[in-house]
């Protein structure tokens, strides 16, 4: 998105514009699901999180500072933030209910259904990401698959790969620089 249209989605957003709101939700809600939707593989709960990151940043939105994050980039960490939420609840209930079951009883594993990319829009990004993503080294994608496609957060990442909690936030910042820079041939693409 460029500089200009940020800031002026931004200001309208301050000055309570619901048109910029719904034009901005337009945009950038295919890229929101799909980034929840790999989270929590359940379409339903991703199209809430997604709506409560949305109200997050209605509710939050503020004039940009100098250096502030800009808006698409802090709508994704709202909502995988959010996402992370909802994982860590499916944990918590998951232990209650394997405490309350009797032994014996398995809980109902299903497999994750995988999108048909070709039917929602922005699969072609999608492409790109994730040939992105493959030409990264193998420990710095690890660390961007592990926070960004299964939600884990840098201390489960690190106690994951069994490496220092610094060096998961290292890999995390070089790949993710990596990303930028290899993915700005898409970036007028989502403008």
């Amino acid at each position: 998105m460029s500089q200009a249209r940020e800031d002026s989605f931004r200001s309208r957003l301050v000055a309570r514009d619901e048109h910029a709101l719904a034009e901005l939700v337009d945009l950038v809600s295919p890229w929101l699901l799909g980034l929840v939707q790999g989270m929590l593989h359940d379409q339903d709960e991703a199209e809430e999180v997604v709506l409560e990151a949305f109200r997050v940043a209605w509710e939050r939105v503020q004039p940009a500072p100098e250096g502030e994050r800009p808006l698409v980039p802090w709508l994704m960490g709202i909502a995988r933030n959010r996402a992370i939420d909802r994982l860590r609840a499916r944990k918590r209930r998951r232990r209650l209910a394997e405490r309350i079951t009797t032994v014996g009883t398995a809980p109902s594993t299903t497999p994750p259904v995988e999108p048909n990319e070709a039917a929602h829009p922005g699969w072609h990004v999608h492409t790109e990401v994730h040939q992105a993503l493959a030409e990264l080294p193998a420990d710095r994608r690890q660390a961007v698959q592990l926070a960004y496609f299964e939600g884990q957060t840098h201390s489960e990442i690190a106690a994951r790969l069994e490496i220092p909690l610094g060096t998961v936030k290292t890999r995390l910042r070089l790949g993710l620089g990596q990303l930028r820079e290899r993915l700005v041939t898409i970036k007028d693409w989502v403008a």
